[in-house]
């Protein structure tokens, strides 16, 4: 998540092989810190998007356009005054700074030629976009830097723009082996520390890539490296530089479980055990990434209430079923008093008057006990008394056994919920997760009685290797819908064994699947389920035409005698999915 300088000289190249040499067309300010700039240029429409936001600085040829306010900002009306129909003639970086500086060509009033620099500044919190003259006098910024908010530079108009020097940095496209090694080597700190804090343009992870293409323990000290260490470590400094300055760039995200990790201009070697997704240009990767990491956090904020009233009715089910299970061993011993009220009857003809117990001989055990009594009752009153006591706890047996089966089917039912909250991608996949709590009581419902959501959100759809369909339900309705009314009796069925998960369906058109489908289908199985994140997964299979449904069943439940297992990773790398 690093947007290093090395992301920046990614971007470049991009912006050099598109807009350089494009007009720009239109500027909008989507936000307080954002600008979309579109440019016309080799007979195609870009739009670049550029973001000064501290928390988010961005900068990319977007495929999605923003659209800015009815009244445009000040710091937009003025780059639409001056360079709203200019040409790009160049973009450059400085050396590896987070920096990028679109050189402009545009008409004055008097229709003479100027020429105008757009800065963008990646820098974390301190990023900023300005507006300069060709002397770099600066015209305007989206963000104003006063003296009382920096002591290193101030951003404001009749300024000149510079680079703050913060720190004293190489630059690693302009240093020898010699500049190098005095640099790093004799710094007391971590290798991959000594690197970024000493080169311009590099970030931690990268860094640490450095040292792990080189052999090299990252947290090992700068100065107890070997010679051969060293040597190894420069030469892969020296690599990754050539690399830049050829731009031969490979931008790549890396991710785990469908959800993005991190990106590079580069495929990194620390992460060759993830997903790695490799894209035809840096925006692409950028503009995924980002894409993809607000989905998911939008889809969990969105997810939370419910995971809320879930987890909370799972707990309370949880302690009901504690006390019912601990109810049922209370009434395990009723045998005992059917037992004691047998025995009486068998022996209590001889007991005197006033006893408090009675010893006789166990005819199921053969072993002596002693039966306390009521002295007041006869023994036929103490038998009739304990064969009473059976009854009262057989009956509340039998009962607790049926609230015993109603609470476990209660608690499987929320934890497939659950599950299904886990596997939901948009806010549309939550729509029937939430008509499903409130049909159970779990959530009010509001307004009108029995009027329902309009349901949006599909099945997920994949094809295997061999061209076979697979569906795979997110919720326990879309399961049933699968497994009862979409699927045909010759289709295969996946689910994880003895877990909450998705039903998956492999449409078999009437033909005979190849082992590489039912591997398929089971990691689907594997993956979208509780196990997600073991090493492994049991999956049962079966045809559609072995499923039942009990009457009354909850939905996404199913019963089957005849079915095969086997064992899957959950993971579907490599599995097409059809959007």
């Amino acid at each position: 998540m690093a947007f290093d300088g090395i992301t920046v000289a990614a971007v470049v190249s991009e912006l050099n092989r598109t807009v350089v040499g494009g007009k720009i067309n239109k500027i909008a300010q989507p936000e307080a810190e954002e600008l979309m700039i579109t440019v016309k240029n080799h007979r195609t429409q870009y739009r670049l998007f550029l973001s000064a936001s501290a928390s988010l600085p961005l900068i990319y040829l977007s495929e999605e356009n923003k659209p800015g306010p009815l009244t445009a900002p000040n710091f937009c009306m003025l780059l639409r005054k001056h360079i709203g129909s200019a040409r790009i003639l160049s973009v450059s970086q400085p050396g590896l700074e987070r920096i990028l500086v679109f050189e402009l060509e545009h008409l004055n009033e008097l229709g003479d030629i100027c020429r105008k620099k757009l800065i963008v500044e990646i820098m974390g919190k301190h990023s900023n976009i300005i507006f300069c003259q060709e002397d770099l006098t600066i015209i305007d910024s989206i963000k104003h830097i006063s003296a009382s908010m920096s002591s290193v530079r101030e951003v404001l108009p009749g300024r000149t723009w510079f680079i703050p020097h913060t720190q004293e940095k190489l630059d690693p496209l302009a240093m020898d082996r010699t500049i190098f090694e005095n640099a790093v080597f004799p710094m007391d700190r971590p290798i991959f520390q000594a690197l970024y804090q000493s080169l311009t343009g590099l970030s931690p992870l990268m860094g640490e890539e450095l040292c792990i293409r080189s052999g090299i323990d990252p947290k090992k000290s700068a100065g107890a490296l070997t010679p051969h260490e060293q040597e190894n470590l420069w030469q892969a400094v020296e690599h990754l530089t050539e690399q830049i300055r050829q731009e031969a760039f490979a931008p790549t995200m890396f991710c785990q479980e469908q959800e993005p990790v991190e990106f590079a201009a580069f495929p990194l070697t620390k992460y060759r055990d993830l997903e790695n997704i490799p894209c035809d240009s840096m925006s692409r990767v950028l503009e995924q990434y980002y894409s993809m990491k607000n989905r998911i956090t939008v889809i969990r904020q969105k997810s939370s209430d419910l995971r809320r009233i879930v987890t909370t009715a799972l707990e309370r089910t949880e302690k009901k079923y504690a006390l019912q299970q601990k109810q049922k061993k209370d009434t395990e011993k009723k045998e005992k008093y059917r037992v004691y009220g047998e025995l009486l009857n068998t022996y209590g003809y001889h007991l005197e008057e006033g006893a408090r117990s009675l010893k006789a001989l166990n005819y199921y055990t053969n072993e002596e006990i002693t039966i306390p009594l009521d002295e007041t009752l006869s023994a036929a009153g103490n038998a009739k008394k304990y064969f009473e006591r059976y009854n009262k706890l057989k009956r509340t047996e039998e009962a607790l056994n049926k609230l015993l089966e109603e609470t476990r089917s209660d608690l499987e039912h929320l934890e497939s919920i659950r599950t299904s909250l886990d596997i939901a991608l948009d806010e549309e996949d939550l729509v029937q997760v939430r008509e499903e709590l409130m049909e159970y009581g779990y959530i009010r419902r509001k307004g009108p009685s029995g009027k329902k959501k309009k349901i949006v959100s599909r099945p997920f759809h994949y094809r295997s290797g061999d061209g076979f369909d697979i569906y795979v339900g997110k919720n326990n309705f879309q399961n049933d819908e699968l497994s009862f009314r979409f699927a045909t009796g010759n289709d295969w069925w996946f689910h994880a064994k003895g877990q909450p998960g998705s039903h998956v369906i492999v449409r078999s058109n009437g033909e005979e699947l190849p082992d590489r489908t039912f591997e398929e289908a089971a990691r689907l199985a594997a993956y979208y389920s509780r196990g997600r994140q073991a090493p492994k997964v049991e999956i049962d299979y079966t045809q559609k035409k072995n499923l039942k449904k009990p009457n009354g069943a909850k939905p996404g439940f199913v019963i089957y005698h005849t079915n095969y297992s086997m064992v899957a990773e959950p993971k579907i790398q490599g599995i097409e999915e059809v959007k």
